[in-house]
């Protein structure tokens, strides 16, 4: 299966979170190795930078998160980059008007759906989402 990994993946991946244990095992079982974009990336980065606004996080932890994104991301995953044309398949997936979509949601859904992946996400309402518009859907 070729995965491509959501940003809430990447904290149960990364930082102290309900999911981690549900989260290495499945990224450890993608063969080859997971999909991973720089918009999931900067997801991933705007999560730390709340928790740290919002003292969930100390500075240290945060930069401890953000360098543990460097490390596995440098060996463990093959980058994607997010394109002109997945934020006009996010626009079209929005103007349907029938799916309660976000922007960074309907941006994941359409690069996963550009690099014909399976999208892994622990996020219900993406999952959903993403099951509505075809897409096929993990639950890592």
């Amino acid at each position: 299966m070729i995965a491509y990994l959501d940003a809430s993946v990447l904290v149960a991946l990364l930082i102290d979170d309900v999911f981690n244990a549900r989260a290495e095992v499945f990224v450890t079982s993608i063969r080859p190795v997971p999909l991973l974009s720089d918009f999931a990336s900067a997801e991933f980065v705007s999560v730390i930078s709340r928790r740290l606004r919002t003292k969930t996080l100390t500075e240290t932890e945060a930069r401890d998160a953000l360098s543990a994104l460097d490390v596995w991301a440098a060996g463990e995953v093959t980058r994607v980059e997010c394109a002109t044309a997945d934020i006009a398949m996010a626009t079209a997936f929005m103007r349907r008007l029938d799916l309660p979509l976000r922007t960074a949601d309907a941006i994941q859904i359409a690069i996963a759906q550009r690099v014909g992946a399976t999208l892994a996400t622990f996020d219900l309402q993406m999952l959903s989402n993403a099951r509505a518009l075809g897409v096929p859907v993990a639950t890592a």
